[in-house]
């Protein structure tokens, strides 16, 4: 099945390019930059296409296979690189989320992990709520016996800005099913993350 972020959100966006390039212009203008120079004066037009590359995810086709060989142990993607928009600035937060599940009947295609990461972090966000979607949404849709997910994440909105924290990141997690529930399960989960290293 092909799972698009309409689906997720339950909206169609309208992507109006020629509107945002506008706005840039007046945004950029209003903060006193003066666009007509030679470098500046496609700024507004790159700044409009940036943002809805950053704030649209791709399409993709869920796959999951039976787990024949009743595979029982965690399966874990670490490191998968992530960079989404704090709603609050429209700044980037980027970073790392560590994805794992407890297979059920099914198990996912690993690249998938991935790409349910970039379908949730390509739009307008928060850590915290990043993180349960994407939780949710595998717990949803793969059904396993329990799922974690850690995000790791720099926030230039906290590092340039305001109390301009350079360096600092924030580690947010969700656990379902076993990996909340068994404290044996859960501590493997959190290890092989690399959480507490």
């Amino acid at each position: 099945m092909t799972v698009t972020a309409e689906q997720i959100t339950h909206r169609t966006p309208v992507r109006d390019l020629a509107a945002a390039e506008r706005a840039a212009e007046e945004f950029l203008t209003a903060l006193g930059l003066d666009i007509t120079p030679g470098g500046l004066a496609e700024t507004p037009a790159r700044m409009a296409r940036a943002y809805a590359e950053l704030l649209t995810p791709r399409d993709f086709h869920l796959t999951t296979f039976d787990n024949d060989e009743r595979y029982d142990e965690l399966v874990l993607a670490r490191d998968i690189p992530i960079r989404s928009m704090c709603e609050h600035h429209l700044l980037p937060f980027v970073g790392v989320a560590h994805v794992g599940y407890l297979p059920g009947d099914r198990i996912l295609g690993l690249s998938k992990l991935a790409r349910v990461v970039e379908l949730f972090a390509h739009r307008a966000q928060v850590q915290e709520r990043l993180t349960k979607q994407v939780a949710d949404w595998l717990d949803l849709h793969l059904r396993p016996r329990g799922v974690g997910v850690v995000i790791e994440a720099e926030h230039m909105c906290m590092t340039l800005r305001g109390v301009q924290a350079a360096g600092s990141r924030t580690v947010t997690s969700t656990l379902l099913g076993i990996l909340r529930t068994d404290a044996r399960s859960r501590t493997e989960f959190l290890a092989a993350s690399g959480i507490g290293k």
